[in-house]
């Protein structure tokens, strides 16, 4: 297993290099800073002062190899529109983004497990046929779209939820939650009900029903045992997703997220809070990937073993 974990980390360093490299370039394109943050009426002396105190002044390769220095020491400098520490503002939105995405798969996966093993128990019954239809619809639906049409009805026309921060009682989570949920919840039905139906068929449940086992041991006791690794895996991708792609949402609902913090970073060509939240990001989805591995490994001795010393 050390030899597992040991590769993978390893083979996470170069990916995460470019991230390190591509968020420095890609930042820049954003525009100057100084046209942002100085007015019009700025004199040449102002906008100069201005560049030199925060390095603009100096040539890219020597704010490369500052903001790699910043990289190696955990530091990232200082918000151009708050003053705050760069790093201390990333860490600070990041809770928002990991709770949003746990509860939604919390919910998505108990959720799945549940409505996947009951309609693999009747495979083309009605329930069955019903949940694949929905599942399949929920996992086509452009999440934005969603979060835009419940905006419009709960939050304009019906006026019973909140549409944006999450400053109230559980209501002010339904409309983030559903948006976010709505897509891993159809594509985790769907994979739960395959790995049900395959472990409902398979010999070990036949034996278990021939012993005299109960129906409900037999699904919930056997056979979901036995489907949970592509679940996991799934789940995990999903989750990961998740974290990557709740910009859209936060953006939508004011959610204080890193997804909001990364766009108004963005809009702000604030480079020192956009590079720290994008590479803080970025390391909690290696990190998450080298967790579903390790877990992916625990459950299928075969994924350790085919790892060379």
């Amino acid at each position: 297993m050390l030899i597992f974990l040991r590769r993978r980390l390893v083979s996470s360093a170069v990916p995460l290099a470019f991230v390190v490299l591509g968020v420095f370039c890609l930042a820049r394109l954003t525009g100057n800073p100084v046209n942002l943050y100085l007015p019009l009426s700025a004199t040449p002396e102002q906008r100069a002062a201005f560049s030199a105190e925060h390095g603009f002044d100096q040539s890219i390769p020597a704010q490369l190899w500052d903001y790699l220095g910043q990289v190696v020491r955990l530091g990232f400098g200082e918000s151009l529109r708050t003053g705050e520490s760069a790093a201390d503002m990333a860490l600070t939105a990041f809770p928002a983004t990991l709770q949003l995405a746990a509860v939604t798969m919390l919910i998505a996966v108990l959720g799945a497990i549940l409505i996947g093993s009951l309609a693999a128990y009747r495979p083309n019954s009605l329930a069955d046929r019903t949940a694949s239809f929905l599942s399949m619809s929920a996992a086509s639906i452009p999440d934005f779209w969603f979060a835009i049409t419940g905006v419009l009805i709960f939050g304009v026309s019906l006026g019973v939820l909140p549409t944006s921060g999450v400053v109230g009682g559980p209501e002010v989570w339904v409309l983030p939650v559903a948006t976010l949920l709505i897509r891993p919840f159809g594509v985790l039905v769907q994979v739960v009900r395959g790995s049900m139906v395959a472990a409902l068929s398979a010999p070990y449940a036949k034996v278990a029903r021939s012993k005299g086992a109960s129906e409900k041991r037999v699904v919930f006791g056997h056979a979901l045992r036995n489907a949970t690794t592509p679940v996991l895996t799934v789940a995990g991708d999903l989750t990961i997703g998740l974290v990557n792609g709740a910009v859209v949402v936060e953006t939508i609902f004011g959610w204080p997220g890193i997804g909001k913090l990364m766009i108004d970073s963005i809009l702000q060509r604030d480079f020192a809070v956009l590079q720290a939240a994008v590479l803080l990001t970025a390391v909690t989805i290696f990190a998450l990937n080298i967790l579903i591995d390790v877990c992916y490994a625990l459950l299928d001795p075969r994924v350790r073993q085919a790892v060379p010393a």
